[in-house]
């Protein structure tokens, strides 16, 4: 059997290291908040960059020309 020492020791252990988890669930529950801010902003700017889009869509009849660099 472990003395009561030992018990204590072990108690103590245990709520420094459940001290450190909630911790680091804290800090991941702040990190994953700010991806989904940035998700968000990114699904944003997506269907404004599609609403500038041309409405022909890639079928649309290019001129090779037009992508030929300005030194040509």
């Amino acid at each position: 059997m472990s003395s009561p020492e030992e018990l204590q020791d072990r108690l103590t252990q245990l709520e420094i290291k459940a001290s450190f988890t909630e911790d680091l669930v804290d800090k991941l529950d702040l990190i994953v908040t700010r991806q989904q801010d940035q998700i968000d902003l990114l699904l944003q700017e997506l269907r404004w960059l599609r609403q500038q889009a041309p409405e022909a869509g890639p079928a649309a009849v290019r001129n090779l020309r037009d992508d030929l660099p300005p030194h040509y």
